[in-house]
């Protein structure tokens, strides 16, 4: 139980922290070490360090020797890069998935679904619940990896999607796609329940590509204001 216990702690450490750097209350580029996060979240200073450790093999912070740790930034070349590899994995993972999925597989996927539309429901909702959704759809491409049964695939799709988590987050929060989101998942779910595996990976790939164009659109409109910004002071 004791460990059960630290176990939980550990992941609740990790995951708060993961979505102050997800949701932008951390700023990438900004500096904090182990203290810090655990006097914000009342913790010792163990769980912290292993969340830091974990969420450097994730790509999102970068440790410093003596000066805690720098959360990455997100630029354009990183986002085209992560966003190029993860249609080719996520559309494969899904064609192998409609292909392998069991009947409890497609329960699993169904519930994901149920609960996604659970939290689209909490009226003025913070953005707390709004992460929780946000995960959870991310967690429904990660299940559908591993219901591929490959497991290299499952782990380098999983890095993957650490790392685009963060594009995600701006693109629903700015872009309010909620709606489309889900609607696109239900599709590719039903693809993977009827067992259409070519009709699966096309639904998921257009899924990458439809954010990864929006997404784009926000940045490419930063990085403008920017110089905009810095040719006229």
């Amino acid at each position: 139980m004791a460990k059960e216990t630290k176990n939980t702690l550990r992941d609740s450490v990790y995951s708060a922290l993961k979505a102050m750097i997800v949701t932008g209350q951390i700023q990438p580029g900004s500096r904090v070490t182990e203290n810090d996060i655990a006097a914000k979240l009342t913790v010792s200073r163990t769980p912290v360090r292993e969340a830091f450790n974990r969420l450097e093999r994730d790509g999102l912070v970068t440790g410093r020797p003596r000066q805690g740790y720098v959360v990455t930034e997100f630029d354009i070349t990183m986002f085209r890069e992560a966003f190029e590899i993860r249609e080719l994995l996520d559309g494969h993972a899904t064609e192998l998935a409609a292909a392998a999925a069991t009947e409890q597989d497609k329960a699993r996927l169904r519930a994901m679904l149920a609960e996604c539309e659970r939290l689209a429901a909490i009226p003025e909702r913070t953005n707390r619940e709004k992460f929780q959704e946000l995960e959870v759809g991310i967690d429904l491409h990660r299940v559908i990896a591993e219901i591929s049964g490959n497991v290299m695939l499952h782990n380098m799709l999983c890095g993957i999607l650490d790392k685009c988590q963060h594009y995600v987050w701006t693109e629903l929060l700015w872009l309010d796609e909620w709606k489309i989101a889900r609607d696109e998942h239900a599709e590719i779910v039903d693809a993977i329940c009827a067992g259409d595996a070519a009709r699966a990976g096309t639904l998921a790939r257009a899924h990458v590509r439809g954010s990864r164009d929006n997404v784009l659109r926000l940045l490419q409109a930063k990085s403008d204001y920017r110089n905009f910004l810095a040719k006229a002071s």
